[in-house]
């Protein structure tokens, strides 16, 4: 017995476990089905967190007048066990169980038999149960903070203070400020040991700043390509033959909430643009003040075109 046991336990790991499908698209190394809200079905509690707010208040609507007409069903299954109800009337008995779950007891229903009691106690039971999951879902799903940070469609690398540098934009949409904000950079790529096993190996970038106090504006993070990046000697060719890809995580304390907030973006390497440049997004006045033009946030130049 020993043996097909084994093999049974196997089988049904494999049921738990299924394949994660992995994929290159658009120059991007993308696990298929990464945070998306469908693929949690097996964690209710994460999929109710992260289900849209239209599918929230259908399931919620599904629920509770599913409860309400198995309670119903109930009622009426006990013949006229409901004071004041029509007999045999389905619909009584059935807003007398809404007016159980919510506690409402209006009074001009009531249950005049044990068996009637009976239900109206595992009801209440389960509408104090339901109410505080319900309200406790609603208010985390409320109290989650989120970030609005825009970040640059492209990346490019292109000279600053005479060195190559690659370089992408983000902004704060909200008019707020993240304080102590943290940008972290990491770079992704298919590589083969010397001993030839295949890896994707994650390497740090090192910024020119990758701490501000304050970003409630514009944000150009900066790395310098020299001897010690992974990036240098790559070319374009080369970027897109290993499946590189730039993934960013940004992470500061909002103000306005006091939580932190987190932010993450990628570019694959057909998002890295060489020899270009961001358009300048800081004008002037004539009168000598200065505003920021975000209609040209994602707009670049190539490098030989100066203004």
């Amino acid at each position: 017995m020993r043996f097909p046991l084994k093999r049974l336990l196997r089988k049904q790991r494999q049921r738990l476990i299924p394949l994660i499908h992995i994929q290159v698209r658009d120059g991007k190394f993308e696990i298929m089905g990464m945070g998306a809200w469908h693929s949690y079905w097996r964690d209710p509690y994460h999929l109710l967190l992260t289900i849209p707010w239209t599918a929230f208040l259908i399931l919620t609507c599904v629920f509770y007048v599913t409860i309400n007409a198995l309670f119903a069903l109930a009622y009426w299954v006990g013949g006229d066990c409901i004071a004041n109800a029509r007999p045999g009337s389905f619909l009584d008995v059935f807003f007398f169980s809404v007016q159980t779950l919510a506690s409402i007891g209006y009074g001009a229903m009531y249950p005049k038999t044990t068996y009637a009691n009976i239900i109206v106690t595992i009801e209440a039971m389960i509408g104090l149960v339901g109410i505080a999951v319900m309200t406790g879902l609603a208010f985390a799903r409320f109290s989650r903070p989120t970030a609005r940070v825009m970040f640059s469609r492209v990346a490019v690398i292109t000279p600053h203070d005479a060195k190559p540098t690659l370089m992408f934009r983000t902004a704060n949409q909200r008019r707020n400020t993240i304080l102590e904000a943290q940008m972290r950079v990491y770079l992704m790529r298919d590589e083969v040991t010397v001993e030839g096993q295949f890896m994707r190996r994650i390497y740090d970038l090192k910024l020119l700043r990758n701490q501000t106090p304050n970003f409630s504006l514009t944000w150009s993070v900066v790395h310098i390509i020299d001897e010690f990046s992974p990036l240098y000697g790559m070319t374009s060719e080369s970027l897109t033959q290993t499946n590189t890809m730039l993934i960013i995580s940004l992470s500061g304390i909002d103000e306005t909430v006091a939580q932190v907030v987190h932010a993450r973006h990628s570019y694959g390497a057909n998002e890295i643009l060489w020899n270009n440049r961001f358009v300048d997004i800081i004008n002037h006045t004539p009168d000598g003040h200065r505003y920021i033009d975000y209609n040209q946030f994602h707009d670049v130049l190539p490098e030989d075109e100066r203004r």
